[in-house]
């Protein structure tokens, strides 16, 4: 994988130079401001933060929320998309995502070298702790999404140029070895401070320690729900879960000031203005009354009237179709929220046939989802909803399940699509197809995958090879759900 390189502005005093031999002359020449080398403290900023906007809430979220009809794609890349017109089978649409991932995963590298044993900083577990952590989370998005990758061979700049693709089964054995990793590194004792301000998914304040390994907790419990269709286990599923947050204030979300930060979703429409609102999400939420449907979808600026865009077949036109009520400038973007946690244990109780355990756990669920501060249906206005529409539904396991899914898919609209889609693509492995697609060409050109990153494409023959002419992302799942690959 060819070398990435991040930027970190540093501030350095005045240096007094008091003659011209040789080693004041490599101080000259040197750029300082391209350190060869940077603390850990500085560059897991950065990380997190990329992370958070450029992979979680990236292009990756608005295409996957174009497929699995959050939002319908009604002009540009996303039209294209949703009418499956190059977009999904080009390797250049996700490229950006692509880079941000490998340049997460080259600068975590680093900082776990410089943590471990034998390293600059060898003690600091708590830093050790969770780029272990955000390792396991950025490796996971990347093999989700794409399957088979490069990952043992790759992050070797000028030493490997062409690493060979890994398997998804083996890279999810060090996706659950980075967690189990940095939860035990957090609990060891820390000869460096806490990261305080610089940790801006935690604070770095006394407790993040805690809030950090029921992160770690919480993506082990949606990581071992990912491969229920390899190898189920509920059980381990609802453990995990009940290590993990106990209410949304310890929920991992990346939060926007509106100034010198927007949310990515609100500024996708202010760059871009590609989506309208989708006519198949708002039938799904009328049909069970849902307070949120008056919530999620707004008429466009300006207009009147509330105009839903057909799935697969809208109009190629701006300024016509509803728009998103909660793209909101300070909406936070999630790398797993409580509510999230709550539905896998719901799904896993009811898998399980626990049907008290898994009403408990939906409500729970609809009731923080209802609660997301650009949503702010108070809890018993969604209360009534469960009691009214929802709970009427669940005669059994069974039926508890489908209903289970639905709502989760619902909850997630927008920031938490890359999810949705994932578990779209579990459910329809397993057989359960629970969620209705309207869009026609879904029959035989819903996106299994996404394709490979082109600077991989075009300089990496494994990748080039695996890729072909892209089409393969219409016809080969990935591993976790029935593929090869």
């Amino acid at each position: 994988m060819k070398k990435y390189i991040f930027k970190i502005a540093v501030f350095l005093s005045a240096i007094t130079i008091t003659s011209c031999s040789d080693e004041v002359m490599d101080e000259i020449n040197e750029n300082v401001n391209n350190p060869s080398d940077v603390t850990s403290n500085l560059i897991i900023t950065d990380v997190m933060t990329s992370s958070a906007f450029s992979v979680t809430a990236s292009d990756l979220a608005f295409y996957a929320s174009c497929y699995m009809e959050h939002n319908v794609g009604v002009y540009g890349q996303m039209y294209n998309a949703e009418t499956r017109s190059g977009e999904p089978t080009s390797s250049s649409t996700y490229n950006n995502s692509w880079d941000a991932i490998y340049t997460n995963l080259y600068n975590l590298k680093d900082i776990i070298e410089k943590c471990d044993e034998g390293g600059s900083e060898e003690g600091n577990y708590y830093t050790l702790g969770i780029a272990q952590i955000l390792s396991a989370y950025n490796l996971a998005i990347l093999t989700d999404l794409f399957g088979d990758v490069p990952w043992s061979e790759a992050l070797q700049p000028g030493v490997i140029f062409t690493p060979v693709l890994d398997s998804q089964e083996s890279i999810y054995e060090d996706i659950f070895a980075f967690l189990d990793n940095g939860i035990a590194n957090l609990s060891e004792e820390s000869v460096y401070s806490l990261l305080g301000s610089q940790d801006f998914l935690y604070d770095g304040d006394d407790d993040s320690i805690e809030k950090w390994q029921k992160f770690a907790y919480g993506l082990k419990a949606r990581y071992t729900m990912r491969l229920s269709y390899i190898s189920p286990d509920y059980d381990s599923v609802i453990a995990y879960a009940d290590q993990s947050f106990t209410d949304a204030s310890e929920q991992c979300q990346f939060d926007y000031n509106g100034t010198t930060s927007k949310s990515p979703f609100y500024q996708f429409f202010l760059d871009r203005d590609y989506f309208g609102s989708s006519q198949s999400l708002h039938d799904k939420m009328e049909s069970r009354n849902d307070p949120r449907d008056s919530v999620y979808f707004v008429a466009y600026e300006d207009s009147d009237e509330l105009i839903f865009a057909p799935n697969g077949e809208p109009e190629q036109i701006q300024e016509y179709y509803g728009m998103s009520g909660i793209s909101e400038i300070t909406a936070p973007t999630y790398l797993m929220s409580y509510h999230e946690l709550e539905f896998l244990k719901a799904e896993a109780y009811a898998r399980n046939g626990d049907l008290d355990g898994a009403k408990t756990a939906l409500e729970n669920a609809i009731i923080a989802a209802c609660a997301k501060t650009n949503v702010d249906v108070s809890e018993a206005d969604a209360t009534a909803y469960y009691d009214a529409e929802i709970a009427p539904k669940l005669t059994d396991a069974d039926a508890a399940l489908r209903e289970i899914m639905v709502q989760k898919y619902i909850a997630f609209y927008e920031e938490e699509a890359v999810e949705a889609y994932n578990d779209y693509r579990r459910l329809t492995a397993m057989g359960n197809n629970f969620i209705d697609l309207d869009n026609s060409l879904n029959s035989s050109k819903f996106p299994l995958r996404f394709t490979y990153g082109s600077e991989d494409v075009t300089t990496n023959a494994n990748v080039y090879d695996a890729y072909g002419d892209g089409t393969y992302v219409y016809s080969e799942n990935v591993w976790w759900a029935g593929g090869s690959r």
